[in-house]
């Protein structure tokens, strides 16, 4: 009974809490950046290359493997060297990478901000001016 006490305090502290959520969004986030990557950049790139499927570019490592295939059916077949692929998740990576400073970037930046224009407090009030004086003035009186 005490280990599930003490499993119940551990999952709901709140470093816990906020590593979970930032798991989720980072997997919805991740799905985000794969759509990015591979519906609208690489047909581009893959058009400028002579319209070919970029992800499915590949150099046979098996003499079972022929060219042209799509690669999902190549690497049935044998060994594939998947460089298309690999340079889809490289991309992926650095645009992921690129927006996570982006955001940290801004984030710093707040941070600066809040950091170099400390709050001020207030003026203090007519009559907590006239008691500090009276406070002040009684402190004299008494230390004769």
């Amino acid at each position: 009974m005490g280990m599930m006490k003490e499993f119940k305090e551990f999952a709901m502290r709140g470093n816990v809490m906020d590593l979970a959520i930032g798991i989720i969004i980072g997997a919805a986030f991740s799905g985000l950046v794969n759509s990015v990557v591979n519906d609208l950049f690489m047909p581009l790139v893959g058009r400028a290359i002579g319209d070919m499927d970029f992800s499915n570019l590949y150099v046979p490592l098996s003499a079972e493997v022929p060219t042209g295939l799509a690669l999902e059916e190549a690497r049935k077949l044998g060994a594939v060297f998947a460089w298309g692929n690999f340079i889809t998740v490289l991309l992926n990576f650095l645009i992921l990478a690129f927006i996570i400073f982006m955001i940290v970037k801004g984030i710093n930046k707040l941070q600066r901000k809040k950091a170099a224009s400390p709050d001020v407090p207030p003026a203090p009030t007519k009559e907590e001016v006239l008691l500090t004086e009276m406070r002040d003035a009684l402190r004299h009186i008494a230390a004769k």
